[in-house]
């Protein structure tokens, strides 16, 4: 199969370009592939004919999204409409990676695919936008992520790990709960989807839903260490306040995938030991 990938450089990206890397790939980060320029997305795409064409490019920094909506919405919205006009084009399959802040995060159960969404930040009303322009293309599928965490990149696990040796006692909100997703698991899940080519919304998390305060002390128990060095604030006692808006129920049920007989990604606690193991290593 012939895949063409954007954002090639970030850390599900890195994920794609492993799990592809038996396809006939060609793999493009920004410096490679300036998703906003219509042009050279349309040449870029027109130009390799893929059969299917993955676009992880995002802008992902949520509280910069909120100064700056324009640059929000230009790179996950207005790009996204690039990339599927591209693969309408050459009758590509198109695979789209939304998140949970398309929610508000006000329902008291999990949210499911046909549920209605209401983003209160910038980020996540730019993600929305760049569904629906995903969606003008049949042959699409949209996977919604949610606490991406990885080998590469920036994430959580990460940073638990990194204050967990500069500070003593660390302080985790458990006011936000939601479903971890390893970026090796969603990369996994997305070739299935390619491989398929089945089209829809799908909810592609790891199992297992928690506060932040509840993975903080997972992730220090994976690495050996006391969780009992972690202590639950609220939301309201983050210091400095964050810009955007977090959804304080960001749980994701994988009611498609599960309604479809495809396989769940695994619990996070499975992957989340294999990920410190490997950052540890």
């Amino acid at each position: 199969m012939k895949v063409l990938l954007t954002g090639a450089g970030g850390q599900v990206g890195h994920e794609l370009v492993t799990a592809f890397a038996d396809h006939d790939l060609t793999a493009c980060d920004h410096a490679a592939l300036d998703v906003t320029n219509r042009e050279t997305v349309l040449a870029a795409i027109t130009t390799v004919q893929p059969d299917a064409v993955v676009h992880a490019a995002a802008w992902t920094a949520v509280d910069a999204c909120e100064g700056d909506p324009e640059r929000a919405a230009f790179v996950n919205a207005l790009a996204t409409r690039h990339v599927a006009e591209g693969a309408s084009r050459v009758g590509a399959h198109l695979i789209y990676f939304s998140t949970d802040y398309v929610f508000d995060g006000t329902k008291p159960t999990p949210y499911v695919e046909w549920d209605t969404p209401n983003p209160r930040s910038e980020y996540g009303r730019s993600k929305l936008a760049g569904e629906r322009e995903a969606a003008r293309w049949p042959e699409t599928t949209i996977m919604r992520i949610s606490w991406v965490c990885g080998e590469h990149g920036a994430n959580m696990v990460k940073t638990i790990l990194r204050l967990a040796r500069e500070h003593d006692a660390l302080s985790f909100v458990d006011d936000q709960r939601g479903h971890p997703t390893f970026a090796a698991d969603a990369a996994t899940m997305t070739r299935r989807l390619v491989a398929d080519r089945r089209p829809g919304l799908f909810h592609v998390t790891n199992q297992g839903a928690v506060s932040w305060f509840e993975f903080a002390r997972a992730v220090l128990e994976s690495a050996g260490d006391d969780p009992s060095r972690v202590r639950p604030i609220a939301t309201t006692e983050l210091r400095p306040p964050r810009p955007a808006p977090r959804p304080a129920n960001s749980v994701l049920d994988n009611a498609a995938l599960r309604g479809s007989g495809l396989a769940l990604l695994p619990h996070y606690r499975e992957s989340l030991d294999r990920l410190v193991a490997t950052l540890n290593a």
